[in-house]
């Protein structure tokens, strides 16, 4: 009897895993829905009788794992890059140039892809096994979303081996996604429940990764292509094109409009085409990604700090929408800027339903001329990013009328003023609580402390009751309090505590980002905390001493003297290690390197690479590169068309080297 249920077990795998294939990889299913679903159901209840006949690689444990308290955090064995973008033909022509000049080749062959509207990940299998999935992350560390990745029908949970054998470990790179006929469809169902929309596939393929509980994206139809590898042991490839025939023989999906292109011209004739074809794809698309095919070329190649040298996304331009602007209104940022917002009439550009947008500045409202009634260009710069390109003049009425920039804090009510230099009029009250919203906004947010559990309407809620005055007080919150707000309960309170008490352990780039401090970013912030190990010595430092840092110019220096000199920002600092901020211990011993201590400018248009990939290998042999010439710049570089620093060189007595000699230079010291 157990034999028997054994074998009706193991057919009725097999049967699925072949039917998953079939619907998947090719497109072409054997049976209805409702024929699957009950064969889902047969094995479902066989294995509910039998435990000791499950496996991990049953189709049944797509959906099988607990609610998980939280994400952990997975390495990547090979760092997940971002892609340098191009804009236009010129753009990858330039691409292409740099390529053929780096690996001193007449043409070279790419795959172009198309660069879909998801969520990168990586899926980990050890002898054929999924073990791991993850996030793509910061590039370094991703988290671990395995149970939720899992649930995904077009993820196997154990590679094919009909025709060649596994790896013994392959980690495949690619996209969860959703198609656009299916969100619209989720969003219907949504909309008949009185809830609101997902804003974009690429939202909801997110936010359903990020699921604690595996059963909400095991409800949402998801789908992965892969396109890429990590590391692999047990297997050779040499191609892009022969990756992409490699991965369906394992089960894996691959995007089939991909093209192989032998030269940029016809890299260029397929970014056109599928340009041209976007509307008609199942699923957003924002670009195609052009890449070097052979992978010995793209080891020559190698990588700048966040990207491969051998791949570029050509992005497909921004879409555009026309409809009417009913109203200006003010949003107060964590600075004190006030920013104009357009509040538009909905219109639906590249699939998402677009109502707001912002205008900057009042220079750029009055330099375009916008008026509240106008009709409008819309469009999403870079697809996500709404903005108003202009106004119809030729469809006024006579009814529409100028925006006037209020003079006082349309929230605290405070004098507005615009400093001398700045296009932005500011409200100087730090107390303004919109400024304390943002900023404590900006301080859980990824990038700084990264407190899971903080959106807009919990601030809001923490300091419309007064629990909530500074951003130190977010780290003095405890379950009492927050028991006592809307939607929240004994556990969700205990979970955001928790997350608290994790984030109190942090390192100092990520304190010094998430203080907001005009002008640092999250990369300037990390070369602060590698320059001066303490926030007391930051604190102390002055301006000589800020330049003297990698890519901190005089601006940026002064800003962040002047943020240190106000004697809140001091106490800030102070509250919030007496809230409990923990510094991590830092182990790295910098290694000395050959260029330490001097200082470069670089001027004018390099022939052998980009200005991002100079700055890229003159900091990692130690060099500064500033962007002024002073009397510390040891050199300046000076390119095609080089500008006045050249001129300002000579000036100062500053030593100037052209090309030949740089590149002279990283020979000599590389």
């Amino acid at each position: 009897m157990m034999r028997r249920k054994s074998d009706e077990i193991e057919r009725l795998r097999a049967e699925i895993e072949r039917h998953n294939d079939l619907y998947h990889l090719h497109d072409r299913p054997e049976i209805s829905d409702a024929e699957y679903d009950a064969l889902f159901r047969r094995l479902v209840d066989l294995e509910a009788q039998n435990p000791e006949l499950r496996r991990p690689d049953s189709p049944t444990q797509r959906v099988g794992a607990a609610p998980a308290d939280g994400f952990g955090t997975v390495p990547h064995s090979v760092p997940m890059l971002s892609l340098a973008n191009a804009f236009d033909e010129d753009e990858l022509r330039d691409f292409d140039r740099r390529i053929r000049t780096l690996l001193e080749v007449e043409a070279v062959a790419y795959t172009v892809e198309p660069k879909l509207d998801g969520l990168s990940v990586e899926l980990a299998y050890r002898d054929g096994l999924l073990v791991r999935g993850s996030t793509r992350g910061d590039g370094r560390t991703g988290e671990d979303v395995t149970a939720n990745l899992r649930t995904i029908r077009s993820v196997p949970l154990r590679l094919r081996s009909t025709v060649r054998r596994p790896p013994s470990l392959l980690e495949v790179r690619g996209e969860v996604y959703i198609e656009k006929a299916d969100l619209e469809r989720l969003n219907a169902e949504r909309d008949r429940d009185g809830l609101s929309p997902f804003a974009n596939p690429r939202n909801l393929a997110a936010g359903s990764l990020r699921q604690l509980d595996p059963t909400v994206a095991a409800a949402r139809p998801l789908r992965f292509y892969g396109y890429d590898v990590g590391r692999v042991d047990g297997v050779s490839i040499s191609s892009q094109q022969e990756l992409l025939s490699v991965l369906p023989l394992f089960g894996l999906r691959v995007n089939p409009l991909h093209r192989l292109c032998e030269g940029i011209d016809e890299a260029i004739s397929w970014y056109h085409e599928m340009r041209e074809r976007r509307t008609e794809l199942a699923y957003e698309a924002d670009g195609v990604v052009v890449k070097v095919d052979d992978f010995a070329l793209r080891e020559r190649a190698g990588a700048v700090s966040r990207s491969p040298r051998w791949a570029i996304a050509a992005k497909f331009p921004a879409e555009q929408g026309i409809t009417r602007l009913t109203d200006i209104v003010i949003s107060v940022g964590r600075t004190g800027a006030l920013t104009p917002v357009a509040v538009l009439e909905p219109v639906r550009i590249a699939g998402v339903e677009i109502t707001s947008a912002t205008l900057h500045n009042e220079d750029e409202v009055e330099r375009k001329d916008v008026r509240i009634g106008d009709m409008v260009v819309v469009q999403r710069a870079g697809d996500v990013i709404p903005q108003v390109i202009g106004p119809l003049p030729e469809q006024r009425t006579g009814d529409e009328h100028p925006f006037v920039m209020p003079e006082r804090c349309p929230v605290c009510s405070s004098e507005v003023v615009r400093l001398d230099g700045e296009v932005a009029r500011r409200c100087l009250n730090a107390s303004c609580p919109a400024r304390v919203k943002q900023s404590i906004l900006h301080f859980v947010s990824k990038g700084a402390l990264d407190i899971d559990g903080f959106g807009p309407r919990l601030v809001d809620q923490l300091i419309d009751r007064g629990i909530v005055e500074t951003v130190a007080d977010v780290l003095r919150l405890d379950r009492e309090s927050l028991i006592e707000l809307e939607r929240f309960g004994p556990k969700s309170a205990e979970n955001l505590v928790a997350a608290i008490d994790t984030a109190k352990t942090t390192s100092l780039g990520r304190l010094l980002f998430a203080l907001g401090i005009p002008g640092v970013g999250r990369h300037l912030a990390e070369g602060l905390a590698d320059a001066f190990g303490s926030p007391a010595a930051l604190i102390d430092a002055d301006e000589e001493m800020l330049e003297a840092v990698p890519e901190i110019g005089p601006r940026t220096a002064q800003a962040i003297v002047e943020f240190f000199r106000g004697a809140e920002n001091r106490a800030l600092v102070e509250d919030l290690f007496a809230a409990g901020l923990v510094l991590e211990a830092s182990d790295d011993v910098r290694t000395p390197q050959p260029l330490d201590g001097t200082r470069f400018v670089l001027t004018g248009t390099l022939s052998t690479m980009t200005r991002g990939e100079a700055e890229a290998r003159l900091k990692a042999l130690g060099a500064a590169v500033s962007s002024s010439v002073s009397r510390n710049t040891t050199y300046v570089v000076v390119g095609e068309n080089p500008g006045s620093k050249a001129t300002r060189a000579e000036e100062l007595g500053v030593e100037v080297l052209d090309e030949q000699g740089f590149l002279a230079l990283m020979e000599e010291h590389a």
